[in-house]
């Protein structure tokens, strides 16, 4: 397979980038594990070393295999990394569910990463957010603004497709992987987030990606899992509907088994916020 090539206005964008990490001299990078975040680490080591500290939260907020990937990722770029344990649920603020649910996870994340930061002594702390998170009902980037957390993908003005091409070029394994979001999303504001219900929607997911799903949201509601595909790949779930249905209950503990038919939509449970 060819090397890819970057178009002129992609290869000034990743100029930018360089020059603004140099500009930073030492940056702690918090680092996810998804593509966003995993060439902002890959552009900060090439070209600051040993400057760079990758920290990445292992959270009940993510399955083990994002966790994984978090911690191999960083090991096949060559970075140094700090893990932190964090438990969300354990929050009353956190747990209670609230549109703001996102601000309070990200505002304590950020003071951590920022205690961490000044011990290892670094003044910059950088994230992976794209021009695309500018959008949508986000009050977590609300909370990393107030706590002076840098944008250099948003400064240098790259998009998702700009951040998987330059992945690509870079030969990043994890370019063209689905986007991600936490465990949380997946249910209802005001619904009480509990251990016990981000595993039944780990257990759920991870079954429906092993049948070759590409990609998939098990949204909670009580008894009832709603899930959302592709549309091209609602004929196969329904195909697979007797299947689905007794995996779900079984391993999962849903009584109820559905299929959205708007099909997967990120930030599909802030939908109900609009109509308010």
């Amino acid at each position: 397979m060819p090397k890819p090539t970057l178009t002129a206005e992609l290869a000034a964008k990743y100029r930018e980038l360089v020059a603004l990490l140099q500009g930073y001299g030492r940056v702690m990078v918090a680092f996810s594990g998804g593509v966003d975040s995993t060439l902002l680490l890959k552009v900060a080591w090439d070209t600051l070393g040993e400057n760079v500290l990758a920290v990445t939260k292992l959270s009940p907020l993510m399955t083990a295999e994002e966790r994984e990937e978090a911690l191999s990722l960083a090991r096949m770029i060559g970075a140094r990394q700090r893990t932190i344990e964090t438990n969300e649920p354990a929050m009353a603020e956190f747990a209670e569910n609230t549109p703001e649910r996102c601000y309070i996870c990200r505002l304590s994340l950020c003071k951590t990463l920022k205690q961490l930061a000044r011990e290892e002594g670094f003044e910059v702390l950088v994230d992976g957010a794209n021009t695309g998170d500018l959008g949508d009902y986000r009050p977590g980037m609300r909370a990393v603004e107030e706590m002076g957390v840098l944008h250099p993908l948003v400064t240098a003005g790259f998009n998702k497709q700009d951040i998987r091409q330059l992945a690509a070029y870079l030969g990043l394994p994890n370019w063209n992987r689905p986007s991600a979001s936490c465990l949380a999303t997946r249910v209802p504001y005001g619904t009480t987030i509990t251990p016990a219900i981000l595993r039944q929607v780990e257990v759920a997911e991870r079954y429906l990606k092993r049948q070759g799903f590409s990609q998939v949201r098990v949204r909670y509601h009580q008894d009832i899992a709603r899930i959302e595909v592709l549309p091209a790949e609602m004929s196969k779930l329904l195909a697979m509907a007797a299947e689905v249905t007794d995996h779900l209950r079984r391993e999962a503990g849903f009584h109820y088994v559905t299929m959205d038919l708007l099909g997967f939509r990120s930030g599909s449970m802030n939908e109900v916020l609009a109509a308010g």
